[in-house]
């Protein structure tokens, strides 16, 4: 005798519908979810030199800080001098957090010829303008970012320090990564731990980092004012100079490797002669090198 196939499975129709219901809705999720574009969690900035200061670190190795300013960072809260007196006085001096974006490293050569280190801060451009123009501001806010350096890094830089006169930055300003996405404005706090935890700072980092490839700026002569300006840039993933697009300025390097494998944005510490610059790239060993005439003083 033949069943009736339809009539035997038909108390369990409701319950395949039902699973291959939800596993359309699923699948129609994945699929809205992965068209809708992600909220990118960082962001690239190009941090406008501001002024350079010289330091040292307790090893006696020299040290440079290149105070940078973009309107991409937030402005801490707008006070008169009383006001931050008043803070710095008081119990809890960490109510007042100033946002910078903290670079990573960069060896560089000074005037002398010799080696030191520099480090690129940015902050907000009208919080730049005040400590530009206020005493009192610019050395509180240089000792919170030496502050900065000396958490992140390790280092223990001296409190003496001076603004160079004739130089916005040593080296070369970095692009940076800023994150775009704010952290929890509460952060619940186990009370058993609270008297373990660590100090308060008047720092409020947003992270960064620069990708930029590999390069170099040579000065020639090297010392005194120089004559030319050479830039190697080490780019192994490049095929030929058709796959670059270089934009250079006054005092300004700009260079995209495309698709999308590099780009190099940094200032030239002198103002060069753009319509006698030459670039070359070597297929060899894939370096591009910039041969930038300095304008005279």
């Amino acid at each position: 005798m033949e069943s009736d196939k339809s009539l035997l499975s038909a108390g369990h129709n409701t319950e395949m519908e039902d699973a291959l219901y939800e596993q359309m809705l699923l699948k129609a999720k994945e699929e809205i979810e992965r068209r809708i574009p992600s909220v990118p969690e960082s962001k690239q900035i190009r941090p406008q030199p501001g002024f350079c200061i010289k330091t040292k670190t307790s090893k006696d190795t020299k040290i440079f800080i290149n105070i940078c300013k973009s309107s991409h960072i937030p402005a801490p809260p707008d006070l008169n001098e009383r006001e931050l007196v008043t803070i710095l006085e008081s119990d809890d001096p960490s109510g007042y957090r100033v946002p910078m974006s903290i670079g990573e490293p960069h060896v560089e050569v000074d005037n002398s010829g010799g080696g030191c280190t520099a480090y690129d801060i940015v902050i907000n451009n009208s919080f730049f303008d005040k400590i530009k123009g206020n005493e009192l501001f610019r050395e509180f806010f240089i000792t919170v970012a030496m502050e900065g350096l000396e958490n992140k890094y390790e280092l223990e830089l001296s409190r003496e320090w001076r603004m160079l006169k004739n130089r916005k930055f040593m080296g070369s300003v970095f692009e940076q990564n800023i994150r775009t996405q704010s952290k929890p404005i509460i952060q619940e706090m186990n009370p058993s731990n609270s008297q373990n935890s660590q100090p308060k700072t008047l720092i409020s980092e947003i992270q960064s980092s620069a990708v930029v490839p590999e390069y170099t700026l040579v000065a020639e002569p090297p010392e005194g004012h120089p004559s030319f300006i050479v830039a190697e840039i080490s780019l192994p993933k490049v095929a030929s100079a058709r796959s670059l697009v270089l934009d250079l300025g006054e005092d300004r390097i700009v260079l995209w490797g495309r698709p999308d494998l590099y780009h190099l944005d940094i200032f030239i510490p002198y103002n060069v002669v753009q319509e006698e610059c030459g670039a070359q790239f070597n297929k060899a060993n894939k370096v591009l090198t910039i041969t930038m005439p300095v304008q005279p003083v």
